[in-house]
């Protein structure tokens, strides 16, 4: 029984990491489209991670709360990259370090992380290089 209970958690642990990945490679490749402005003054693409909503549609809840820091739904739907809704709960948009700390405050939000790519090394295995 705890093998197969350590075995359910460990498949879940790695499903959340390939999400993780995936999202990462996506935002990435989203944020190199952006024009070049300013880093320190222009948006940057944060992954925010929600309690999963109740009784309505993610990317509704998530648009809802990007449009409470950002002041409309228009706004909100402009700067959101996606909205994430299996795996994990939650969504990546544009947004000043300002926009950050407010939306870090609103009811819901566990977590907001910038999008960073990070170069993975292979572990030398023979025939992979």
């Amino acid at each position: 029984m705890a093998m197969a209970m350590a075995n359910a958690n460990f498949s879940s642990f790695c499903i959340y990491i390939v999400v993780l990945c995936s999202i990462s490679v996506n935002l990435v490749l989203s944020s190199a489209a952006m024009p070049g402005k300013s880093k320190s003054a222009s948006p940057a693409v944060h992954i925010v991670f929600m309690e999963k909503p109740r009784g309505v549609e993610p990317e509704a809840y998530h648009i809802q709360t990007l449009a409470s820091v950002l002041g409309s739904e228009k706004a909100a739907k402009e700067a959101l990259v996606y909205s994430y809704s299996n795996a994990a709960s939650g969504f990546s948009a544009r947004l000043t370090p300002d926009q950050v700390a407010k939306i870090s405050k609103q009811p819901g939000v566990l977590n907001v992380v910038n999008s960073e790519a990070h170069e993975l090394h292979g572990g030398g295995a023979e025939g992979l290089d």
